[in-house]
């Protein structure tokens, strides 16, 4: 089987690595990482892989130096990112972070690939074009977000008209009983720590916004074709429920599983196999119990943005995950404070409300491309008076 990572150095990346190291019938295609060249060189030299991308031009001569005599081709860019995607593969694993891992991901596509999808932004931003994209090519996509595996899982076999409910959990960050007062005073750092995940900054800060959980509610809903009343959050701080699915007879599916992304990423590597993962296996007796709550849609205002947004459809998904790109940087520059995050997208959203164009259906990703650099200047502006 033929492999590409996209984003193979965060942490969806390594995970990835890790499993694809440990087998000796994948022949790596393709590895792309940001500006971690060094990490980058390792694995590319490790997996054999026949490229290795840079995202940044910047980076190009020192990715070039630590591949010198490997064999492994090198190029850095935009460009050599989605020249990458068009080689031949079987699989692709999209974790790229952000709207830019778009058009890498529609490349693949392109050309009947498997799209392992750990990257939430292209069905928020633009669900329906990929999802058709996916079926021109007699592709197919797999979820990799650990909830969203674990609601493929559930249904496996069933009847998808028979589902009532689809239930999402959410850890609840670090701040999940902290007050208003407090959330205001939250530092990067302390936003930076997961109590249950081992995860990259951004989207461990996504998750203590519950902004993770926002873009997971509308990956739902593109993905899997629920209504927006049929999908739930419950907060669940031990993380070893990962989502439930409850049927018409009243039956609830679970899926239990420790907090290990290499779950999802093997589920989806070997599918519709299952083969054996180096993870964790749960021992109930020491868990005692798991715990749910409600999530607080006042003090988590994310929930609520994100379900205007299932309403609306047509292109404010794009507008709220561009905001939120753009709060998030701001919040790590220091430049504006945590609850600052949500009210940005909000302001955001509101202001493209007047445009008629926000709620036209999804046709074209050069659209998507256009509201989403809209969006960014509209929240960049906000941002700048907030600071």
């Amino acid at each position: 089987m033929r492999v590409s990572v996209f984003g193979a150095t965060g942490s969806i990346g390594e995970s990835t690595f890790d499993l694809v190291s440990r087998r000796d019938d994948i022949q790596t295609v393709a590895l792309t990482g940001g500006r971690n060249v060094e990490r980058l060189a390792q694995q590319a030299r490790s997996l054999s892989a026949e490229v290795a991308v840079t995202a940044h031009d910047d980076c190009y001569l020192a990715l070039k130096e630590a591949l010198s005599g490997s064999g492994v081709e090198v190029a850095a860019g935009t460009e050599a990112l989605i020249a990458a995607a068009e080689r031949p593969t079987d699989w692709v694993m999209s974790a790229i972070v952000g709207a830019a891992g778009l058009a890498p991901g529609f490349r693949a596509l392109a050309q009947g690939a498997t799209l392992a999808l750990a990257n939430k932004e292209s069905l928020v931003t633009a669900g329906p074009l990929l999802m058709r994209e996916a079926a021109r090519h007699n592709a197919r996509i797999l979820p990799v977000d650990s909830e969203h595996s674990a609601v493929f899982q559930a249904l496996t076999g069933e009847d998808i008209t028979a589902v009532e409910r689809v239930i999402i959990t959410a850890s609840g960050g670090p701040f999940r009983s902290w007050s208003k007062d407090q959330l205001a005073a939250a530092t990067l750092a302390q936003a930076g720590t997961h109590p249950t995940w081992d995860m990259g900054q951004r989207i461990t800060i996504d998750s203590a916004t519950m902004f993770n959980k926002a873009l997971e509610l509308i990956e739902t809903r593109e993905y899997f074709g629920f209504e927006p009343d049929q999908i739930e959050v419950i907060v669940h701080p031990q993380s070893i429920v990962h989502a439930l699915v409850g049927f018409r007879d009243g039956a609830l599916m679970a899926h239990l599983g420790a907090a290990d992304m290499r779950h999802a990423i093997g589920y989806a590597l070997n599918w519709p196999e299952r083969a054996h993962l180096p993870v964790a296996r749960l021992d109930l007796a020491q868990l005692s119990q798991l715990n749910f709550e409600a999530p607080d849609p006042d003090r988590f205002p994310a929930l609520r943005l994100a379900r205007e947004v299932m309403e609306l459809r047509g292109h404010a998904g794009t507008v709220f995950n561009a905001a939120k790109e753009v709060a998030l940087d701001e919040f790590i520059a220091g430049r504006i404070g945590f609850l600052d995050m949500a009210r940005l997208v909000e302001h955001t959203l509101d202001s493209l409300l007047s445009d008629s164009g926000l709620t036209h259906a999804v046709e074209a990703l050069e659209t998507i491309m256009s509201m989403d650099q809209m969006a960014r200047e509209i929240a960049t502006r906000f941002a700048a008076r907030t600071a």
